[in-house]
Protein backbone atom coordinates (compact mmCIF):
# COMPACT_ATOMS: atom_id res chain seq x y z
CA UNK A 1 0.00 0.00 0.00
CA UNK A 2 3.25 2.51 0.35
CA UNK A 3 4.24 1.73 -2.69
CA UNK A 4 0.68 2.47 -4.46
CA UNK A 5 0.21 5.69 -2.24
CA UNK A 6 3.92 6.71 -3.02
CA UNK A 7 3.39 6.44 -7.36
CA UNK A 8 0.42 8.16 -7.36
CA UNK A 9 1.62 11.07 -5.02
CA UNK A 10 5.24 11.22 -6.45
CA UNK A 11 3.14 11.03 -9.56
CA UNK A 12 0.78 13.84 -9.14
CA UNK A 13 3.64 16.05 -7.48
CA UNK A 14 5.93 15.76 -10.56
CA UNK A 15 3.12 15.39 -13.16
CA UNK A 16 4.42 12.23 -14.60
CA UNK A 17 0.63 11.47 -14.04
CA UNK A 18 -0.99 14.30 -15.66
CA UNK A 19 -3.61 16.16 -13.71
CA UNK A 20 -5.33 19.69 -14.05
CA UNK A 21 -3.04 20.66 -10.51
CA UNK A 22 0.31 20.84 -11.96
CA UNK A 23 1.98 21.53 -15.34
CA UNK A 24 5.57 19.84 -16.04
CA UNK A 25 7.74 22.09 -17.71
CA UNK A 26 10.25 19.09 -18.66
CA UNK A 27 9.25 16.60 -21.07
CA UNK A 28 8.22 13.22 -19.44
CA UNK A 29 10.98 10.10 -20.03
CA UNK A 30 10.68 6.87 -20.04
CA UNK A 31 13.50 7.07 -17.33
CA UNK A 32 11.40 9.42 -15.15
CA UNK A 33 8.62 6.69 -15.26
CA UNK A 34 11.35 3.91 -14.46
CA UNK A 35 12.65 6.14 -11.79
CA UNK A 36 9.32 6.58 -10.08
CA UNK A 37 7.85 3.36 -10.46
CA UNK A 38 11.86 2.13 -8.78
CA UNK A 39 11.79 4.04 -6.04
CA UNK A 40 7.84 3.71 -4.65
CA UNK A 41 8.64 0.07 -5.04
CA UNK A 42 11.91 0.01 -3.22
CA UNK A 43 9.75 2.45 -0.56
CA UNK A 44 7.36 0.15 -0.45
CA UNK A 45 9.47 -3.05 0.38
CA UNK A 46 10.74 -1.10 2.35
CA UNK A 47 8.18 0.05 4.79
CA UNK A 48 7.31 -3.64 4.80
CA UNK A 49 10.92 -4.76 6.31
CA UNK A 50 10.23 -2.07 8.91
CA UNK A 51 8.55 -3.69 11.17
CA UNK A 52 10.71 -3.42 14.05
CA UNK A 53 12.51 -0.56 14.07
CA UNK A 54 15.98 -1.53 14.80
CA UNK A 55 18.32 0.17 13.08
CA UNK A 56 17.77 3.95 12.59
CA UNK A 57 20.53 4.17 10.26
CA UNK A 58 18.59 2.47 7.34
CA UNK A 59 15.97 5.05 8.12
CA UNK A 60 18.09 7.16 7.06
CA UNK A 61 19.45 5.78 4.38
CA UNK A 62 15.99 5.17 3.00
CA UNK A 63 14.90 8.76 3.48
CA UNK A 64 18.17 9.70 1.22
CA UNK A 65 16.99 7.35 -1.83
CA UNK A 66 13.62 8.19 -1.69
CA UNK A 67 14.89 12.02 -2.05
CA UNK A 68 17.15 11.32 -4.41
CA UNK A 69 14.78 9.72 -6.78
CA UNK A 70 11.97 12.13 -6.37
CA UNK A 71 15.02 14.02 -7.69
CA UNK A 72 15.71 12.10 -10.17
CA UNK A 73 12.22 11.71 -11.64
CA UNK A 74 11.17 15.25 -10.69
CA UNK A 75 11.32 18.31 -13.21
CA UNK A 76 14.50 20.52 -11.89
CA UNK A 77 13.45 23.57 -12.87
CA UNK A 78 9.65 22.92 -11.19
CA UNK A 79 11.33 22.57 -8.08
CA UNK A 80 11.48 25.53 -6.42
CA UNK A 81 14.35 24.71 -3.79
CA UNK A 82 16.49 23.58 -6.68
CA UNK A 83 15.62 26.70 -8.50
CA UNK A 84 16.06 29.05 -5.61
CA UNK A 85 19.95 27.35 -4.96
CA UNK A 86 20.86 27.41 -8.25
CA UNK A 87 18.72 29.20 -10.81
CA UNK A 88 17.18 27.70 -14.01
CA UNK A 89 20.03 28.25 -16.27
CA UNK A 90 22.25 26.13 -14.18
CA UNK A 91 19.86 23.56 -13.33
CA UNK A 92 19.23 23.11 -17.32
CA UNK A 93 22.49 22.99 -18.30
CA UNK A 94 24.21 20.74 -15.20
CA UNK A 95 21.84 19.06 -13.03
CA UNK A 96 18.77 18.09 -15.91
CA UNK A 97 21.82 15.95 -17.50
CA UNK A 98 22.91 13.99 -14.51
CA UNK A 99 19.58 13.16 -13.46
CA UNK A 100 19.89 9.87 -14.90
CA UNK A 101 22.99 8.78 -13.49
CA UNK A 102 21.26 10.32 -10.36
CA UNK A 103 18.34 7.93 -10.81
CA UNK A 104 20.45 5.15 -11.24
CA UNK A 105 22.92 5.39 -8.62
CA UNK A 106 19.72 5.82 -6.01
CA UNK A 107 18.28 3.10 -7.60
CA UNK A 108 21.38 0.48 -6.95
CA UNK A 109 21.79 2.30 -3.44
CA UNK A 110 18.19 1.82 -2.53
CA UNK A 111 18.07 -1.57 -3.88
CA UNK A 112 21.07 -2.54 -2.24
CA UNK A 113 19.25 -1.55 1.49
CA UNK A 114 17.04 -3.48 0.75
CA UNK A 115 18.59 -6.87 -0.11
CA UNK A 116 20.62 -6.22 3.00
CA UNK A 117 17.80 -5.38 5.16
CA UNK A 118 16.36 -8.59 3.42
CA UNK A 119 19.74 -11.13 3.73
CA UNK A 120 19.70 -9.84 7.44
CA UNK A 121 18.69 -12.16 10.75
CA UNK A 122 16.74 -10.50 12.91
CA UNK A 123 16.16 -11.66 16.52
CA UNK A 124 12.11 -10.92 16.07
CA UNK A 125 11.82 -13.56 12.74
CA UNK A 126 14.08 -16.30 14.37
CA UNK A 127 11.82 -16.03 17.71
CA UNK A 128 9.00 -15.85 15.78
CA UNK A 129 9.77 -19.42 13.90
CA UNK A 130 10.76 -20.58 16.94
CA UNK A 131 14.16 -21.24 16.87
CA UNK A 132 16.51 -19.65 19.04
CA UNK A 133 19.23 -16.94 18.43
CA UNK A 134 22.72 -17.19 18.13
CA UNK A 135 24.88 -15.56 21.64
CA UNK A 136 27.94 -14.69 19.39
Amino acid sequence: MVGVVAFAFFGVVTGLIPNPLYARMVPRTALDYLFLTLTAAFLGIYSVQRTVPENWRDDGAATVGTVGGFLAFGCPICNAFLLALFGSSALTTYFDPLRPLLGAVTAVLFGGLVVYRHSRSCETCENASGTQPSRE
